[in-house]
């Protein structure tokens, strides 16, 4: 059963044994109390500018009131093709993945870029992560055909090229 969907994107989700409650990050609190989802501890300065930033999003679910895992997403505008999301990063901790709870955060931001007014809402994905195809295929996304390839430029600490 899919939870009902609420302006602000916060939306509860029944599982056998817990509530999950999926809530927009508004504060550097609530973002640095989720810290041991990410893949380093966040910078408050950095969680500061992300959550201040336009278009930048970061829903957090709960399981009895503790962060089970997260979901970022940034909107990009476009002169030619308006506004779409990309999906960032999802990361569920390790006792609360194969439960939904993935799912439900995708969904979370695939109703609220809906909302926001964006044509659409894109992730990258590794051809061999099965985990996260399934989970993303589970809350409605469409696999484009093709290979997907990422190309990246390294900077050093300092700003100057790596």
């Amino acid at each position: 059963m899919r939870p009902p969907r609420t302006p602000d994107a916060v939306r509860a989700l029944f599982l056998p044994e817990a509530i999950v409650d999926i809530r927009r990050a508004t504060t550097v609190t609530e973002l640095l109390a989720a810290g041991r989802l990410f893949d380093a501890p966040p910078r408050e300065e950095w969680a500061a500018r992300f959550l201040a930033a336009d278009g930048h999003v970061l829903l957090i679910a709960y399981v009895d009131g503790a962060p089970a895992g997260f979901v970022s997403g940034i909107e990009m505008l476009h002169p030619d093709k308006g506004t779409e999301m990309c999906l960032y990063e999802l990361g569920v901790d390790e006792p609360f993945r194969r439960r939904g709870i993935g799912r439900a955060l995708t969904r979370a931001l695939v109703d609220l870029a809906r909302e926001r007014g964006c044509y659409g809402l894109w992730v990258g994905v590794e051809p061999g992560n099965e985990a996260a195809l399934a989970t993303y295929r589970a809350a409605g996304a469409a696999a484009e055909d093709g290979q997907f390839a990422m190309l990246t430029w390294e900077f050093a600490a300092d700003g100057g090229a790596g």
